[in-house]
C-alpha cells in the first residue's frame, strides 16, 4: 500500500486542514513520517478514543515490527509509562499517583504565581519582546524544576537538550541528539545521587524513598520517571502557553470563566499532535480497516479534537465550550498524570498575561511554526506587554 502524503511545510503551517481531508476520506490511513517510517494515522474522535483505552495496542517497543524507525530513547531512560503495558505500567503509575496529588499540585500554584509575576516583571513595557524566550519556556521550566527538585542553575541546560531532541537545527551535527540524551542521562544519574545523599521536600526525593525503601521501582525505573516527568512536564506546557496566547491575541474574545477557556485553548491548538506510538499485539481492525500486529500506529489527537461529528464548528474558537470532550490529555489506564498541574499552570499564565495586558507585535502571518511533526508550536511569539 502507497502511503498518503500527509507532512510538509502545509502540514507544519496549519496541520487542521489536512486533518479534515484525512477524517473525510476514512479516518485510517497509511502515512509515511518525515523520518522515513510507515505507519497508520488515525485521525477520528471516536476511533482515537477506543484505540487510547484498546489493550491490544501495546507502547512496548518488544511489539514493534521491523518497520518502525521512529524516535527512541536508549534503554538507560526507556523504563518509563511511554514505553510500558500492564502489568509493569499499573505499578509504575500507581508509585507516582501517590506522590503526584492534587493536593500537592494545588500547593504549588502560589509559587506558579509568583513565577509568573516575576517574569513578566522582568520584560520590558511597550516593545516587542519574544514571549515563548521570556515567559513561556522559563516557567513551565522553573515549576518542574521546583517540583523535581532541580537546581535552578542547572535548567537552561534542560531547555536545550530539549531543543536538541524535539526541533533539530538544520546545521545540528549527527551526533547532536545522541549527546543530548547522554547529557540528561548523566546529569539525572548525579541528581539522584545527589538526592539519597541529602533529601530534600520534592518529588524526586520522594520516589528515591520509594525506591530505596519498598524497592519497587529499579534503579532504570528511577531514573526513566525523573526524565519522563521532567521533559513531559516541560516541552508540552511551554507550546501549551505559545498556542494558546496566539489564539487569545488572534481571537476577539472576552475570558469570562478562565478553566473553560483553558480547556479550549487545549482543544483548540493541541500542542501534541499524536499519542505516543503504538503497535498492536495481534491484527486488529481500526475504523473499518485492518491493521496487522506489530505495524506502528498514530493516534491523532489533534485530528480528534476537531472532529465535526463530535464539537460543533470545531474550526472556531469557543471559550465558553461546554462540554468539550477533547482527547489532549489521554483517555483510560494511559491518561496523562500531569493533567492537572498542566491545567492550573496555563490558567495561571493565561491569568497573569491578560492583566499585564498583551498584543502581538508582528502580522499574525508572520508567526513561524516550529518545523515538526509531533509537536505544533512557534518558533518565536513578538507581543507588546501593557
Amino acid at each position: 500500500m502507497t502511503p498518503v502524503p500527509t507532512f510538509d511545510e502545509t502540514f507544519y503551517a496549519d496541520p487542521y486542514p489536512t486533518y479534515a481531508r484525512l477524517r473525510a476520506d476514512g479516518g485510517v490511513h497509511h502515512v509515511s513520517t518525515p523520518d522515513g517510517s510507515k505507519a497508520w494515522l488515525v485521525t477520528r474522535h471516536a476511533d482515537v478514543r477506543a484505540c487510547l483505552a484498546d489493550p491490544r495496542l501495546s507502547l512496548n517497543r518488544a511489539n514493534a515490527g521491523d518497520g518502525y524507525r521512529g524516535f527512541a530513547l536508549p534503554p538507560a531512560l526507556d523504563a518509563n509509562l511511554l514505553n510500558l503495558d500492564p502489568p509493569d505500567h499499573t505499578r509504575l503509575r500507581a508509585l507516582i499517583a501517590r506522590e503526584f496529588t492534587p493536593a500537592r499540585v494545588e500547593a504549588m500554584a502560589p509559587a506558579i504565581t509568583s513565577a509568573a509575576a516575576e517574569l513578566l516583571d522582568a520584560c520590558p513595557t511597550g516593545e516587542p519582546v519574544d514571549l515563548i524566550a521570556a515567559f513561556a519556556a522559563p516557567l513551565p521550566l522553573r515549576v518542574i524544576g521546583d517540583l523535581l527538585g532541580v537546581p535552578r542553575r542547572d535548567r537552561a541546560r534542560f531547555r536545550e537538550w530539549t531543543r536538541t531532541l524535539l526541533t533539530p537545527s538544520p546545521g545540528q551535527p549527527p551526533t547532536a541528539a545522541r549527546d543530548a540524551v547522554a547529557g540528561m542521562h548523566g546529569y539525572l544519574v548525579d541528581l539522584i545521587a545527589a538526592k539519597r545523599a541529602a533529601p530534600e521536600d520534592d518529588l524526586l526525593s520522594a520516589l528515591i524513598a520509594a525506591r530505596d525503601d519498598d524497592d519497587r521501582l529499579s534503579e532504570a525505573e528511577l531514573v526513566s520517571m525523573a526524565f519522563l516527568t521532567l521533559w513531559a512536564g516541560y516541552e508540552n506546557l511551554v507550546n501549551l502557553i505559545g498556542n494558546g496566547m496566539r489564539a487569545l491575541l488572534t481571537h476577539d474574545q472576552p475570558v469570562t470563566d478562565l478553566p473553560t477557556a483553558v480547556e479550549e485553548l487545549t482543544r483548540y491548538d493541541q500542542p501534541l499532535q499524536f499519542a505516543i506510538r503504538r503497535f498492536p499485539v495481534c491484527d486488529i481492525e481500526v475504523g473499518g480497516v485492518a491493521v496487522p500486529a506489530g505495524d506502528t500506529v498514530l493516534l491523532g489527537i489533534a485530528s480528534a479534537n476537531h472532529d465535526e461529528t463530535v464539537f460543533a464548528e470545531p474550526e472556531a474558537l469557543r471559550l465558553d465550550r461546554d462540554p468539550n470532550p477533547h482527547l489532549s490529555y489521554g483517555h483510560g489506564a494511559h491518561r496523562s498524570f500531569g493533567s492537572r498541574l498542566s491545567q492550573v499552570e496555563a490558567a495561571i499564565a493565561v491569568a497573569a498575561l491578560l492583566e499585564r495586558g498583551c498584543a502581538l507585535a508582528v502580522p499574525a502571518g508572520d508567526l513561524r511554526a516550529l518545523p515538526s511533526f509531533r509537536n505544533r508550536g512557534l518558533v518565536e511569539l513578538p507581543v507588546t506587554l501593557g
